[in-house]
């Protein structure tokens, strides 16, 4: 291999190598970041749950003085029946005071309620967004989980493609070897064959001659005619 391809080898493995350390170190930015939304979504929940609480104090206090307004308008009545106009006017210059807080809390009551009713919503959104983010999360980390292991496999398995190149050689070497070891053997029983005699009287009875004694159907036809 000349230089320039190892040259070239070593810059893809270098390359290959920082792209992994920069996705590792993407995906621990990513969960930093999803921590830090999850805490932002946390603070955001507590800042609704008080501007609920002083929402309803401003429904209680718009409540309490249109119950006073209601109930010193009775009393300027009564008033004015026993004709004590002076009574009367006093109290309705409270009734006016109670109407001008009964407006700065209308307005207060107004402006939480609409805090509370934006801040709900973006929170939905958030913590819709956020769930997408981590199932999103998820699954790529399944992903590079698979993906690493599919590199391993894959190296392994170039690594021992030759090892098992080398096994089929040893496996046929040793068929070969043994097939030569029966072909011995057989050699040696033949050879053994015709040194005493075994082959010679096979093959004169494969052709008929020196048998002893009448085949079957000989005596069949002997005993067939003397009858």
């Amino acid at each position: 291999m000349s230089w320039s391809k190892v040259f070239t080898a070593i810059k893809g493995a270098v390359s290959e190598t920082g792209e992994t350390i920069a996705d590792n170190q993407a995906i621990r930015i990513m969960d930093q970041e999803l921590r830090e939304a999850s805490t932002e979504i946390d603070k955001a929940k507590t800042e609704l749950t008080s501007i609920m609480a002083k929402r309803k104090g401003n429904a209680r206090k718009v409540d309490e003085l249109g119950k006073k307004i209601a109930e010193h308008e009775k009393f300027a009545s009564e008033a004015l029946d026993k004709n004590d106009e002076d009574l009367a006017r006093d109290i309705c210059e409270r009734i006016g005071n109670f109407d001008e807080q009964l407006e700065i809390e209308k307005s207060l009551l107004q402006s939480f309620t609409t805090s509370e009713q934006t801040l709900k919503t973006n929170l939905k959104k958030a913590e819709a967004r956020l769930k997408q983010l981590k199932q999103q999360q998820d699954v790529l980390k399944a992903t590079e989980a698979v993906q690493k292991v599919q590199s391993n496999v894959a190296s392994r398995f170039s690594g021992s493609s030759s090892k098992m190149g080398n096994a089929m050689d040893s496996l046929d070497r040793i068929k070969k070897r043994q097939q030569e070891r029966s072909d011995r053997f057989a050699s040696a029983e033949e050879l053994a064959q015709e040194t005493s005699g075994d082959d010679l009287d096979k093959r004169m009875k494969e052709a008929g001659i020196g048998a002893r004694g009448p085949k079957a159907d000989d005596i069949m036809a002997r005993i067939k005619a003397r009858k």
